[in-house]
């Protein structure tokens, strides 16, 4: 089809046949010879899986808290023993309650094996022991890479 036929096809001035070219005749064929009911389910291309139930968890949850005082440092507590990586915001604590849930969560961390991190200023990570934490940063990157002299 030319560019011209195409464009008149498009403003509707001639009747455009080309369609035809789009259709798979076997799908036409298998659409028109079968009958579906209501309860039949609606199938476009037999490779495509339906999922009947949900994904299986696989311990890949990492918990955020921000606690309003001390009496929440529980809740973490046992998040992290149950061995979900817990990330901590004290930004909206005062300052003598984020000391003591930062000795709370070092005490942790230490009697489980695990560790903390700093992340970000009164924002605290801490990872249970089999927990592998991965730098940002791609490997074999060197971080004076413009400042080559």
């Amino acid at each position: 089809m030319g560019s011209v036929r195409k464009a008149s096809a498009w403003l509707g001035l001639v009747e455009d046949n080309d369609d035809e070219r789009y259709y798979d005749d076997d799908y036409v064929e298998a659409a028109q010879g079968s009958v579906s009911g209501p309860g039949d389910q609606w199938v476009t291309d037999p490779r495509v899986k339906v999922a009947s139930e949900s994904a299986v968890e696989q311990g890949r949850r990492i918990a955020t808290v921000t606690p309003d005082g001390f009496r929440d440092a529980r809740g973490i507590g046992e998040l992290f023993r149950e061995g979900v990586p817990v990330i901590v915001n004290l930004s909206s604590m005062d300052p003598a309650d984020a000391k003591r849930v930062v000795d709370f969560a070092a005490g942790l961390t230490f009697g489980l094996r695990g560790s903390i991190e700093r992340v970000a200023t009164r924002v605290f990570l801490l990872t249970p022991a089999d927990t592998q934490i991965v730098s940002g940063e791609p490997a074999g990157r060197s971080r004076d890479f413009f400042n080559q002299s």
